[in-house]
């Protein structure tokens, strides 16, 4: 720890991002609402949302929590006057909206206490109720609410019909209601039950809404799956640590990310997860070794199962690992349950969380911006074995060596910052990757993890970290009026685009403002926060809601 750094100045840096937080929701009160978001440099306004006013919904709770009473009332004049009925566009966005829309009514909710919150939420989710008609009960990507007519393919896309169980969840302890907490385990008994034989029970991207059925074996922890792969975790702590089907869904998940798509860079050792496309009952699956910054959010979560827990004694839970998957069940993947057996599971979690994260933060360390790109493609040895670069084979070759010295992945690494000539003639060397697309989207995932660490960890590192990229936020990306992306982060200053996205209010503000507050508003043992930041105290089923559920 910096001895310099005392909790006045954590304080201070708090008051910073607050300050942060007013001039973009005044920017967008002054020049947008109640549209959706703000075009920062234009100061003109975007519906791309719905037309509901995405942003005053998706900051409520990060009001509530800088105790800005002024500017909540105001939101919530947009909140009672969208009209639900009507949108913008024909088909309403059945994900965003939950984790937007919803998930800011019910956690302001659960902050304040404003009965109109809670009746909005019921409104609104009575309007989206027709995307569950698909044959198996899996929700469609969308629903046109002045007709009810669903709108989408009949491929479903994971995070996009399974990123709803944990709002469904608590609204149904609000209410009572049975239809509520239909719509949150109909999805997770299909998902239970669905045949993973070939991507080693971990949930593939693509299912057939019709059959409730695996479509492809496209694996991912990026893009059209994250969330998905978060609320197996969640929706356990979430209700009391419960629901013992979410929990060894999560675990499935883990240990097939962990022994299949963790993988380490050849020079800097950087660890990274990556996507894979093929079967893995009968031989490793090709990874594609792009690593997406929307993947930043699995430290986070790998430590938040490690501090919630007891995976180094699963048999506390009734859980055997070997029973969760083996070769038999799983062919080829189904080792790595096997192989994690022999492991201190609780030290995998947070080994990988750790080592993770410090990727994350390198990718932002090593731009003369000093922000992350939104997609990377990690340097692979051309010797076609790459289950030699896995990070498993690494840890077990630690291992059998006696354990000595750092495990691999987890040492932090100096930048590599290329020159603007060596940007140029592509002549940099060192980075072990290479830019895919340069973009900085005021994304919140690194922060969420560096958030999560330092609150589990305590390592001032990390929150460090986190001080260091709000500065890089406010010297690239402020404007007159608000924050805009980034077109590239390679080169300074750094080229903005009309665009300040809700979640910039509700996740990236909110994290940093909680990462730098010494006090914890938000206590990791009490409160879930769904995956647009919005957090949900956790709850314990009654006897009579037992009995209602039939749990």
């Amino acid at each position: 720890m910096d001895p310099t750094t005392t909790p006045e100045i954590w304080q201070f840096r708090a008051e910073k991002v607050k300050a942060a937080f007013m001039h973009a929701y005044h920017g967008y009160e002054r020049y947008a609402a109640p549209a959706d978001e703000l075009q920062p440099i234009t100061n003109g306004t975007i519906n791309n949302f719905n037309g509901w006013g995405v942003t005053a919904f998706d900051s409520l709770d990060t009001m509530l929590l800088m105790g800005l009473e002024e500017e909540f009332q105001r939101a919530l004049e947009i909140v009672k006057s969208a009209d639900f009925s009507q949108a913008e566009k024909i088909v309403v966005p059945y994900f965003e909206t939950i984790i937007r829309y919803l998930g800011g009514l019910l956690s302001a909710h659960a902050l304040h206490k404003d009965p109109i919150l809670l009746q909005r939420a019921e409104e609104l989710v009575q309007k989206l109720d027709p995307v569950f008609s698909s044959a198996s009960g899996l929700p469609f990507y969308g629903v046109d609410v002045r007709t009810g007519r669903t709108g989408g393919p009949l491929l479903g896309i994971l995070a996009e019909m399974a990123s709803l169980q944990v709002e469904y969840t608590y609204l149904a302890k609000l209410t009572g209601k049975m239809e509520h907490f239909n719509r949150s385990s109909s999805v997770m008994r299909i998902l239970a039950s669905a045949d993973l034989e070939h991507t080693g029970g971990m949930l593939p991207v693509r299912w057939n809404l019709t059959t409730g059925q695996a479509f492809d074996y496209h694996l991912s922890v990026g893009a059209q799956a994250d969330s998905a792969h978060e609320y197996l975790l969640k929706l356990y702590l979430l209700s009391g640590k419960t629901d013992k089907t979410s929990l060894e869904m999560y675990i499935r998940a883990t240990t097939h990310i962990i022994t299949n798509l963790l993988y380490l860079s050849p020079e800097r050792h950087l660890l990274y997860a990556t996507d894979s496309f093929t079967p893995t009952s009968k031989q490793l699956a090709s990874p594609s070794h792009v690593f997406e910054h929307l993947s930043c959010f699995l430290p986070g979560l790998l430590a938040l199962g490690a501090h919630t827990l007891p995976l180094d004694n699963l048999s506390e839970l009734g859980i055997k690992l070997e029973h969760l998957g083996n070769e038999t069940t799983f062919g080829y993947a189904g080792r790595g349950y096997t192989q994690l057996s022999t492991h201190n599971l609780k030290d995998i979690h947070m080994w990988a969380a750790e080592g993770l994260a410090q990727t994350c933060w390198m990718t932002y360390a090593d731009q003369p911006t000093g922000l992350g790109p939104d997609e990377i493609l990690m340097r692979s040895v051309l010797d076609h074995k790459p289950k030699t670069h896995l990070w498993m084979s690494a840890v077990e070759k630690w291992k059998k060596g006696g354990g000595r010295g750092l495990v691999p992945g987890i040492a932090d690494k100096k930048p590599v910052i290329y020159t603007e000539d060596e940007r140029l003639k592509g002549t940099g060397k060192g980075r072990d990757y290479t830019i895919r697309r340069s973009g900085y989207l005021l994304r919140p995932e690194t922060l969420e993890s560096m958030y999560l660490l330092w609150r589990i960890t305590g390592d001032e590192k990390w929150r460090n970290r986190g001080w260091t990229i709000f500065e890089a936020i406010e010297r690239e990306t402020k404007t007159e009026s608000g924050y805009a992306s980034l077109v590239t982060v390679d080169r300074v200053p750094g080229q903005k685009m009309d665009s300040m996205p809700s979640y910039f209010l509700a996740e990236t503000l909110k994290y940093l403002y909680l990462m730098f507050l010494e006090e914890d508003l938000i206590p990791l043992d009490k409160w879930v926060f769904n995956t647009e930041a919005h957090p949900l105290p956790v709850f314990e089923w009654t006897d009579e809601e037992k009995k209602r559920f039939n749990l």
